[in-house]
């Protein structure tokens, strides 16, 4: 089974404040250590692209920068709840199934497959299709449609999506290891910012990561 952690991602249209790289529209880009410079490069556009919100004419954010880059960056670095479009990614190699993160759901919630394994026993992630993760007995369901009686399901156990779940945590640190890399060479005068406002879009801020240790025991 794999877990990756996806961004919805589609190619900048005439942008030459970084290199980025191309592609395919509305697709999903899977985050890790392993992404090329260009990559990373079209990860940060699209969180930054996402993200810039003009400002209030009372906005604790302040005004834009005048500058063309500091104009762009100002939702990334300023926004207090940050939006990092995709989810989590689930492929069972056996079956090709593909569990995907619905419409209007993020990286952001990522923590929120925690409530099935500490709690709650159900999560959703975004809408058409309505993307449900739920604990029935003692195995974990994935379905892509819970509208839809005939969709695909992936079933696994809680342990492994534990296990699954901190490979996906280790992929996202990874990338942002890469990205503060990436962004002290493109970016210098705004390397710790972009890294920070990364780390808060990806809800990575400092902590413990999650224990591949632990195994929870399923909702009385």
């Amino acid at each position: 089974m794999l877990m990756q952690p996806v961004l919805e991602i589609h190619a900048p249209d005439d942008f030459a404040l970084w290199p980025t790289g191309e592609h395919e529209a509305w697709g999903y880009l899977a985050l890790n250590g392993q992404l090329t410079p260009a990559e990373v490069g079209t990860a940060v556009w699209r969180l930054t692209d996402v993200n810039d919100v003009d400002p209030d004419e009372d906005d604790e954010r302040g005004p834009r920068p005048e500058d063309p880059l500091g104009a762009f960056l100002h939702g990334l670095l300023t926004m207090p709840d940050l939006f990092a479009p995709g989810g989590l990614r689930v492929t069972d190699p056996a079956t090709g199934t593909v569990f995907t993160p619905g419409c209007c759901t993020g990286l952001e919630e990522w923590r929120a497959w925690l409530d099935v394994t500490d709690g709650s026993g159900c999560a959703w992630f975004g809408h058409d299709p309505d993307a449900r993760v739920e604990w029935v007995g003692r195995t974990v369901k994935l379905t892509q449609d819970a509208d839809d009686e005939n969709s695909p399901v992936i079933e696994l156990p809680p342990d492994e999506l534990r296990r699954l779940l901190a490979g996906a945590e280790q992929d996202l640190r990874d990338f942002l290891a890469l990205a503060a890399s990436w962004a002290e060479r493109q970016l210098p005068e705004h390397a710790a910012a972009v890294t920070a406002a990364l780390a808060r879009a990806l809800d990575l801020e400092p902590g413990p990561a999650l224990g591949s240790e632990l195994t929870p025991e399923p909702p009385a």
